[in-house]
Formats: structure tokens, sequence, C-alpha cells
């Protein structure tokens, strides 16, 4: 199995998860709620996943929109092994 690699946005609330995934529907950019990842397990139920290789576009509509967010993730999972790593 190849290793599966992708970025996550978490939140410190609900509220601001909900706030972030109605603000990336207005860019042209791949997002998805989804719960937040066990690697990942201090910030609310919610995240926003992305493909790393929109890491910097993500960074830049969250300055410019000033979302509240807990931090931004890679994810790293694999058969034997998963981890997250911080990237902000």
């Amino acid at each position: 199995m190849k290793d599966r690699q992708f970025g996550v946005i978490t939140f410190r609330s609900t509220n601001y998860a909900i706030k972030g995934e109605s603000v990336f529907k207005n860019y042209d950019i791949k997002i998805r709620t989804i719960p937040t990842p066990r690697e990942v397990t201090h910030s609310c139920g919610l995240a926003l996943k992305f493909e790393l290789e929109d890491t910097e576009l993500v960074k830049k509509i969250i300055e410019e929109n000033q979302l509240d967010i807990e931090g931004i993730f890679k994810i790293v999972k694999s058969e034997t092994e998963s981890f997250a790593e911080k990237l902000d």
C-alpha cells in the first residue's frame, strides 16, 4: 500500500470549522469537511481536508479571511503507521 498524504486544517471550535468551510467554498480549491484525524487530538471534532500541493494557497486564504484556526497539519498514513506533522 502506498502512503496516503494530505493536509488538514483544525479549528478551536465547530463554529470556526463551519465558517472556514463556507469561506473555502468561494475559492477554486478542493476542500472536504472530515472528522478531525486521531493523529491530531487537540482540536474540535471537525477539520478541513485539502491536497498538500495547495498548502500555500490554503495559508493565504486563511490569512486573507482572518480564519481562527488551531493549526495546519500534514497527515501521513501507511499500512503500519500514521502521524501528523504541524505545517504552520
